[in-house]
């Protein structure tokens, strides 16, 4: 399976990995040998502690390497009338008779709580390629689907403001 990502999500993550790699792991290497001379390991929290941030870090570039590795590049652009990747969508929800505004955005983007929706989720499938005027069918399950209304459009780009996911 090859994830969709934008040329800024991979400039991002390879920025990260290269912290991690030429920053982060030789400090994280020195403490685990520092600590080591702690004394007994199995008593020695401090050594346990360097250890996991070590394998959390390996963990992460390991992480970070199959995305690159297996990413299939998209373009981040859509006509000037229809939802497209990191466009803002003001939607309006019926069921709830509220108002929402949404940005979708690549998975490795995601943040639901600051409205930050990915393309791959059911609602950020269901609004792309729309208009406004456009009224979408959100189907969440098999037995449960809502409807939004697409109020408004703003025009968005990958300007790299948005952090990727952490761990």
């Amino acid at each position: 399976m090859h994830d969709e990502l934008t040329r800024e999500d991979i400039k991002k993550m390879q920025e990260e990995l290269d912290y991690r790699r030429l920053e982060l792991m030789p400090g994280l290497i020195e403490e685990v040998k520092r600590t080591r001379a702690f004394g007994d390991l199995s008593e020695n929290f401090e050594y346990k502690a360097a250890k996991q941030a070590q394998n959390k870090n390996r963990s992460r570039i390991r992480y970070l390497e199959g995305m690159i590795k297996s990413a299939r590049v998209i373009d981040d652009r859509s006509a000037a009338d229809e939802v497209g990747l990191f466009d803002r969508v003001e939607i309006y929800i019926p069921e709830d008779d509220e108002t929402q505004v949404i940005q979708v955005v690549t998975t490795v983007r995601t943040d639901p709580r600051k409205g930050l929706i990915s393309k791959e989720s059911p609602f950020g499938k269901s609004v792309l390629g729309r208009k406004v005027g456009d009224v979408i069918t959100v189907h969440v399950s098999d037995s449960y689907s809502y409807e939004a209304e697409i109020r408004a459009i703003t025009k968005g780009r990958d300007d790299g403001s948005i952090p990727l996911l952490g761990y």
